[in-house]
């Protein structure tokens, strides 16, 4: 008896052991079916697929649209201005907004708004809204400002926690609307003169792509308040602004690949000359590596320009995105390090006619766990723009090289190994 009873913690704990494993295969299965192995082939051309491209991420291609690129601290002057010019309904969603010149100048402009008796609605993740200040909360609230806070640390958030609204968007009136890479924080401010200042750009959209852009937004609002808001102040009929055709990837359906995931890889497999991207968290999973050394192959230039390690905010993060440079080196993909600061930027262009603009990166917590958007424009003259843009920062990047990089010293490739390994979290 005594023998039995001696026993019993160890079949307890046999038995927890087996939970916990029936508990991880479960969870296992669940990301595996929403991270399945992308596999597309075409004869096409990029810009005969753009109605296949909206379609298979969930969006639709419309027409008639103007976009404006808006460079490092110019951005929020151009916003600003337009939001004190809003007439019925301003609404703002951002991840990243800590308390300082910036922050407050935000916080004036959307609180006199409230004040003038416009609908505000300020959408702010939780996480990257922590250091925002109780003061401006408590200034926008008395303003009269609708503010909600997304997946904040509460019991009921317990399971969805690490999942963030990384999007930066704002529309006002329905009518004109920002979308990039911009976050309410100084370092935004300025021209990138320096490593205290980011290097970023965002586009100020007009046309009915706009409609797109406020139906984002009112995804997470409806989400995180349950207040639904129609009529033409904040959905009005819209006519044609310019001549850009525009689609937008954002959603995540449950159990299915994300759409932002799905554009990024169908473009690359599209490219037939040049893809060149920008983006400042760039851990590419083994299925864009091959589509990458893929596209080489096809006689696509293909050119990737991240910031370096030292100039990065995040630098572990750049260790784990080194730890597969020597594959797409060696796969004859040409990388540059920007040196002068952090390159905050999302934006990829396609054979000088298509191009993309968002806030997504591009590592797996973009693609499978935060909430995102990106925008891509079929426009040669706005391609040409961004391309333009990447051969002006190349002059402050360094270009990486095979050979050389394979001589990098052993504690690098330690820290790169290491810090892959925690990828998906960082």
């Amino acid at each position: 008896m005594n023998a039995e009873y001696a026993a019993t913690p160890y079949v307890a704990a046999a038995l927890l052991l087996v939970l916990v494993a029936i508990l991880g295969v479960v969870i296992w299965s669940i990301k595996r079916h929403k991270d399945p192995h992308l596999d597309f082939r075409s004869d096409l051309p990029l810009e005969a697929l753009i109605g296949s491209a909206a379609g298979l991420s969930l969006g639709t291609a419309l027409g008639g649209n103007s976009v404006e690129i808006l460079e490092n601290g110019a951005f929020f002057d151009a916003m600003l201005e337009e939001v004190r010019a809003a007439r019925h309904s301003v609404h703002f969603e951002t991840f990243l907004w800590k308390e300082g010149v910036l922050g407050q100048r935000v916080a004036d402009a959307l609180s006199e708004r409230a004040r003038a008796g416009l609908q505000v609605r300020v959408l702010v993740d939780a996480n990257g809204g922590k250091a925002m200040g109780k003061a401006v909360r408590r200034q926008l609230n008395e303003a009269g400002c609708q503010l909600a806070l997304f997946h904040p640390r509460t019991l009921k958030n317990i399971g969805m926690l690490s999942e963030r609204d990384h999007r930066k968007i704002t529309v006002l009136d329905g009518r004109v609307a920002f979308v990039g890479g911009h976050c309410i924080v100084d370092a935004w401010l300025g021209q990138a003169q320096d490593r205290q200042h980011v290097r970023d750009l965002s586009v100020r959209l007009r046309g009915p792509i706009v409609h797109g852009v406020q139906s984002v937004f009112s995804e997470n609002w409806v989400e995180t308040t349950g207040k639904l808001f129609v009529g033409d102040e904040v959905f009005p009929p819209l006519e044609p602004q310019g001549e850009v055709l525009a689609h937008i990837a954002s959603l995540k359906p449950e159990g299915s690949a994300p759409a932002v995931k799905i554009l990024h890889h169908l473009v690359i497999c599209c490219a037939r000359r040049r893809l060149w991207i920008q983006n400042p968290y760039f851990i590419p999973e083994m299925d864009a590596i091959d589509a990458f050394t893929a596209a080489v192959k096809r006689g696509v230039d293909v050119r990737i320009m991240v910031p370096s390690a030292e100039a990065s905010d995040m630098r572990i993060v750049q260790h784990a995105a080194h730890r597969n440079f020597g594959k797409l080196l060696a796969g004859g993909v040409r990388l540059f390090e920007y040196q002068k600061t952090l390159l905050h930027q999302k934006v990829m262009t396609v054979d000088g006619k298509w191009c993309a603009v968002g806030s997504s990166n591009f590592d797996d917590r973009s693609f499978e766990t935060n909430d995102e958007i990106t925008l891509g424009f079929l426009d040669a003259a706005l391609a040409r723009r961004l391309e333009e843009i990447f051969e002006r920062d190349c002059r402050d990047c360094v270009e990486l090289h095979a050979e050389s990089w394979k001589k990098r010293g052993v504690r690098h490739r330690l820290a790169d190994n290491a810090f892959y390994l925690f990828r998906e979290v960082l």
